[in-house]
């Protein structure tokens, strides 16, 4: 079976400096917020050429705090795209606030930066872009609405950590970049974990008291918070990781090559990368009007694939008893009918990927 990702194999080849890395937080006995949660923000703020970075519990928390930190609550209008994980639009109601969907383009898979201006009212304030697939979203007219409109641009890097749009890395352009330690992202533990990035000083300080209970001081309390710390046990892993990332991201943009060049079907729509962007490739997604007769074929061959997403939020349950908005999403409708994704890890076999796309070119 070639599955959709193989952790096994990247611990395997890991797992000295892993396993090391593991003992070393159970001998220094510090699992919250210890040296490696530290050292961890200050590697990836240096990455990302930023001042801040603050470890939190999930991608949804990073999502969740950053919102929080911007004042948005009640009432107020945030835009984003239907079409991703449901976490994007999720926190957006959990603070009280109205998801507000603007369309895709079909090419990305990213909001569409020439449909955001009309969503755009007196109640509007804040943009969340996706970087979705690993593919970074339009950024330049995203930034200028938001600065048109003074309103907050929060990016959800959950899926193209390295990535870059015009030559700088996803998650610096907007007041926030958020990212996910989930197992099977780009750069990931082995649980869950997330990471804010920003700019701004006191935008950090809100965050890091947002994620500790509204506290820095013990048993002092300033503003209401949440339990959502970075596990130390994960960043020491991670931090391991985080030498190899270019490493990874590399070799998953050397399998998208490789499938580029042997899936050979007029049928078939395969992913792009736009001028001065550099895709990272956490899914390999195909479009096809054939989509299930091609899955299936793929399952009976025993190859993995899956639909990231089937359901495009504005058609989940969730939103549609809130009476949220569906108008003029037709793209995401369309995707959600035709998208496939193909295995795609950084320990993908040549041979692997040339059975996976010998498969396709016969499917019926």
């Amino acid at each position: 079976m070639i599955p959709m990702v193989d952790l096994k194999r990247q611990y395997h080849n890991l797992k000295a400096d892993i396993d090391a890395a593991i003992q070393g937080v159970l001998d220094n006995a510090q699992f919250i917020l210890g040296p490696n949660v530290a050292e961890l923000e200050k590697e990836i703020a240096a990455y990302h050429g930023l001042s801040h970075a603050i470890g939190v519990a999930s991608g949804t928390d990073a999502l969740l705090l950053s919102l929080r930190a911007c004042g948005i609550g009640a009432g107020d209008e945030v835009i984003t795209t239907p079409f991703t994980f449901i976490a994007t639009a999720d926190v957006i109601s959990l603070l009280h606030a109205i998801p507000v969907f603007a369309d895709i383009v079909t090419d990305t898979f990213n909001i569409d930066s020439g449909k955001v201006e009309e969503k755009i009212t007196s109640k509007t304030k804040a943009i969340i872009p996706v970087h979705l697939f690993g593919h970074p979203a339009d950024m330049d007219p995203i930034c200028a609405l938001a600065a048109k409109y003074n309103i907050r641009v929060i990016e959800d890097c959950a899926q193209a950590f390295g990535a870059t749009y015009k030559g700088k890395k996803v998650g610096t352009r907007g007041d926030c970049g958020c990212f996910s330690f989930f197992p099977s992202k780009n750069l990931a533990g082995y649980g869950d974990g997330g990471m804010i990035i920003t700019g701004n000083k006191d935008m950090a300080k809100n965050l890091r008291l947002l994620r500790n209970h509204g506290s820095v001081v013990k048993y002092h309390h300033t503003t209401l918070g949440y339990n959502s710390r970075l596990d130390e046990i994960q960043a020491a892993i991670i931090r391991v990781k985080m030498k190899k990332i270019e490493e990874f991201n590399d070799k998953r943009r050397i399998n998208a090559d490789i499938y580029r060049t042997l899936i050979k079907r007029d049928d078939i729509t395969l992913p792009i990368e736009l001028p001065g962007c550099r895709h990272v490739y956490h899914q390999f997604t195909i479009r096809s009007k054939n989509r299930d007769g091609i899955m299936k074929t793929l399952q009976n061959e025993n190859v993995s694939s899956a639909i990231y997403y089937p359901v495009p939020l504005h058609r989940q349950e969730v939103f549609t008893r809130r009476n949220i908005s569906a108008e003029n999403l037709t793209n995401s409708e369309i995707c959600a009918r035709e998208v496939l994704s193909l295995p795609m890890f950084p320990e993908l076999k040549k041979e692997e990927i040339e059975h996976v796309s010998n498969v396709i070119n016969h499917a019926p």
